[in-house]
């Protein structure tokens, strides 16, 4: 825990380029998973496609982060050296 609170929107700035980060990836899997099916692996196609999902769920749990630090309404706090 920080003693003087955290910076909201650099925090929901690094939550976006992690976003950004997996979404490539997420790209990546999928052509991977169309290579591998293509290709007649269906087991690793059926792998990538599975890791394609949890990639998309974790993004949906970034989301829901950055909504929540949007709603916490503690943007309004300022923290004061005494």
């Amino acid at each position: 825990m920080c003693e003087h609170g955290i910076n909201v929107d650099q925090l929901k700035l690094a939550i976006g380029q992690s976003d950004d980060a997996i979404a490539l990836v997420q790209q990546w899997l999928e052509q991977l998973h169309h290579l591998a099916d293509h290709g007649h692996r269906h087991d690793a196609s059926a792998a990538l496609a599975q890791a394609g999902v949890l990639l998309g769920e974790a993004r949906a749990k970034l989301e829901k982060s950055a909504n929540d630090l949007e709603d916490s309404g503690d943007s309004d706090v300022k923290v004061e050296l005494i």
